[in-house]
């Protein structure tokens, strides 16, 4: 069963078990991107890297999992956008505690609130962003 799948609202554990997966993977992938991107002095540094990135997405995606379906238990409005510019915001929230800035913190609540909005209301009103494939 995917994320879009449980109605909104329900099953909070089984979603943000979702949200947290799909946020690992992106940590591993980003995380794997920059190694080799900017290469580390040593492995120790590269595992360390790896494990920073990885467990911050982590915890992106269970906070923004979290949030946004106990939002929606808690409006009793569960398909309501607002409840995903809830979760994306408490995911930029977390992000600004985590390096320590307010600015950071609060760009990446209103960036990420704003996505996870428009996420939202682009699936309940079925906007593509790519057509089918000419064949």
């Amino acid at each position: 069963m995917g994320y879009w799948d449980l109605p909104e609202g329900s099953d909070c554990v089984e979603k943000t078990l979702i949200t947290t997966k799909l946020g690992t993977a992106l940590g591993l992938v980003g995380s794997a991107y920059h190694i080799l991107a900017f290469q580390p002095d040593s492995a120790l540094a590269a595992l360390q890297r790896a494990t920073n990135t990885t467990v911050t997405m982590a915890t992106m995606g269970a906070i923004f999992g979290l949030a946004t379906c106990l939002s929606a238990q808690a409006r009793e409005a569960p398909d309501d956008p607002l409840n995903y510019f809830i979760g994306g915001c408490a995911s930029g929230i977390f992000l600004g505690a985590r390096t320590h800035s307010a600015m950071t913190g609060t760009s990446a609540c209103v960036g990420l609130g704003t996505l996870a909005f428009f996420s939202k209301v682009g699936k309940i009103e079925g906007w593509k962003l790519a057509g089918p494939p000419k064949l």
